[in-house]
């Protein structure tokens, strides 16, 4: 298994660079297609204190200040990106999220940046984890590379957490060291016999990886402070919903994690 077409997300508000760089480096690692996107929206009409609303003349230079910003974008994309790598550039005037779930439809793995607030000019990683029914990699703040090198796999014995695993697969292969580990407030041995049912799996695909046990019940704390313990540069994890209904309600954990800058996550559900 390996990622065979990569969309990286630029924000429109952002230096560009940075992702750029990281994921044609991803690309060139996995021999991948790469698709640069940017995407951003106007806001809709919205009434002022006087009773007013943005006026069509109003909106239209909006339109345009962003085409202008997604072409500047465009540029630096081509000029980032190796020749030696396959590439395309995409281009939406609408929310990124939105962008982003449809192309989904046609890439093996989502790389972006961390999200923002501002919903028409940044991605919320939280919906699009949920919605675009593909791995998405978070990277670290300002990081230009993934290396890789050690993996803590963040385990519980459900769906979503076979999921990340599954679509880690390419970056396990290639790491130096792999960590699954479970956080349990008691020792079982349903728990036991599920880690060594992660690392048979994994021994089936030429990867050994190391199961550990981490004290107490599940706390993002906790899984932050063992993933520096062993240095890992990259943390897989399922993400858990509370309510499918409610695409922001999001257990402690990976909540935590979708807004942890600090380490690259690659989250899927």
């Amino acid at each position: 298994m390996s990622y065979k077409t990569i969309v990286v997300n630029l924000a429109v508000d952002a230096d560009p660079a940075p992702i750029v760089k990281l994921a044609a480096e991803l690309a060139q690692r996995f021999d991948a297609h790469l698709v640069g996107l940017a995407a951003a929206d106007v806001p809709p009409l919205v009434s002022t204190g006087e009773g007013l609303v943005y006026e069509g003349e109003v909106m239209q230079i909006q339109r345009t200040e962003i085409e202008k910003r997604l072409a500047e974008m465009h540029g630096i994309f081509e000029k980032l990106v190796p020749a030696a790598v396959s590439s395309e550039w995409i281009q939406y005037v609408c929310g990124p999220t939105r962008a982003l779930g449809q192309v989904a439809r046609s890439a093996d793995l989502i790389v972006t940046a961390d999200g923002g607030g501002d919903v028409y000019r940044a991605v919320d990683i939280g919906s699009l984890v949920l919605g675009a029914g593909r791995p998405v990699l978070v990277a670290a703040a300002n990081a230009e590379h993934v290396l890789g090198k050690t993996v803590l796999v963040a385990w519980k014995d459900s769906r979503e957490a076979r999921r990340a695993l599954s679509d880690s697969l390419p970056f396990l292969v290639a790491a130096n060291e792999v960590v699954v580990a479970t956080m349990q407030s008691e020792s079982a041995e349903d728990v036991r016999d599920s880690l060594a049912d992660v690392a048979a799996f994994l021994e089936q695909h030429g990867i050994t990886a190391r199961t550990e046990t981490v004290a107490g019940d599940a706390d993002a704390d906790r899984l932050l402070t063992f993933a520096r313990s062993i240095h890992a540069d990259l943390i897989v994890s399922g993400a858990y919903g509370h309510s499918r209904l409610r695409e922001w309600a999001f257990g402690g954990v990976t909540r935590s994690l979708i807004r942890e800058g600090s380490v690259n996550r690659l989250l899927s559900n």
